[in-house]
């Protein structure tokens, strides 16, 4: 069976290329503990045939899986939940309690990414939702706890990103899967400075003060190392907060700047505000690719950060309407 790329990162975790868009965007993470294994993200519907070859590739088959977990129900992390929690019979999904109904009728989902990437698109880059049954589904509340062999796996609300995000704490190593509550890490831009961090504000549950609660929460944590998503693992977390409490506040004002000024270019205003940031940010950092080149590393960032970044705007604007 052909399998997703993936390594080994640490004792009984292992990080597994997704194939999204290009590598190294998103990843899913593999634990081991005996012969019982979890899934913490999916990747796509797509992603899910390499995911069980990987556990072929290590000599386990799919009965062996207890937990499939999305931190949260955006595509990239719970697109692939449904089929591999059909693949695999044994299996419980974890997910946030505001996550469970997408999760038992994905057609909003669908109809939402439709709209946004076309039949076509979405097809092309995610396939489909499969349904999970409901009676296969934990709606896992704050600090509840999964055994896995002789791990131990916490689940911590952690609103911000999204309201349907949980963090997922492993006992062994004191390592959180963060989705996309610790940010993005993308490995291209990593220099002698170390990660180079910043916040995904992707639509449509943007929440800074939420965010940096959730930050607040993890840290309390004193984690060892946190396994994003986007990408792959960091080591001394507490070095790094800061730089995506930054990240998030910048964000933040950049917004504020078009607040009162709904009109139909507010959104591009916003994407090149947010390009123009996230280039100076890698450049500070000593990122010395082509301006041209962070810009297409990062496509898909700067428009989705506009566009949950002007969703914000608009909440904050009917607010303060009411």
């Amino acid at each position: 069976m052909q399998h997703a790329p993936f390594e080994q990162i640490a004792d009984g975790i292992y990080c597994i290329e997704t194939g999204l868009y290009r590598h190294g965007l998103a990843a899913c993470y593999l634990i081991c503990s005996e012969d019982r294994l979890a899934f913490v993200d999916t990747g796509t519907d797509h992603t899910a045939p390499g995911l069980l070859g990987v556990i072929a590739a290590i000599g386990l088959t799919p009965e062996h899986v207890d937990y499939v977990i999305p931190t949260h129900v955006h595509l990239d992390h719970a697109g692939g939940s449904g089929r591999l929690m059909a693949a695999c019979p044994n299996a419980r999904l974890v997910v946030h309690p505001n996550g469970v109904r997408h999760m038992v009728d994905p057609s909003k989902l669908i109809a939402g990414a439709t709209a946004v990437y076309g039949e076509e698109g979405f097809e092309k880059d995610y396939g489909t939702l499969i349904p999970v049954p409901e009676e296969r589904v934990i709606a896992a509340e704050d600090g509840q706890t999964f055994a896995l062999g002789s791990r131990t796996l916490t689940f911590v609300d952690t609103p911000g990103h999204a309201n349907h995000h949980g963090c997922i704490l492993d006992s062994v190593t004191q390592g959180f899967f963060t989705g996309d509550t610790f940010g993005i890490a993308y490995r291209e831009f990593e220099t002698g400075k170390g990660p180079w961090m910043f916040a995904p504000a992707t639509p449509v549950a943007f929440d800074p003060d939420a965010w940096m609660a959730s930050l607040d929460k993890l840290m309390a944590f004193e984690p060892q190392a946190m396994y994003l998503t986007h990408y792959g693992p960091v080591e001394n977390p507490a070095a790094l907060v800061d730089d995506l409490r930054q990240s998030i506040r910048d964000l933040a004002s950049l917004a504020l700047v078009e607040e009162g000024r709904d009109d139909p270019e507010r959104r591009e205003r916003l994407k090149t505000a947010i390009t123009q940031y996230l280039i100076e940010g890698a450049r500070a950092h000593g990122v010395d690719y082509e301006n041209a080149r962070i810009r297409e590393l990062l496509t898909l960032d700067t428009e989705l950060n506009s566009q949950g970044l002007e969703v914000w705007l608009k909440r904050r604007e009917k607010r303060a309407a009411a």
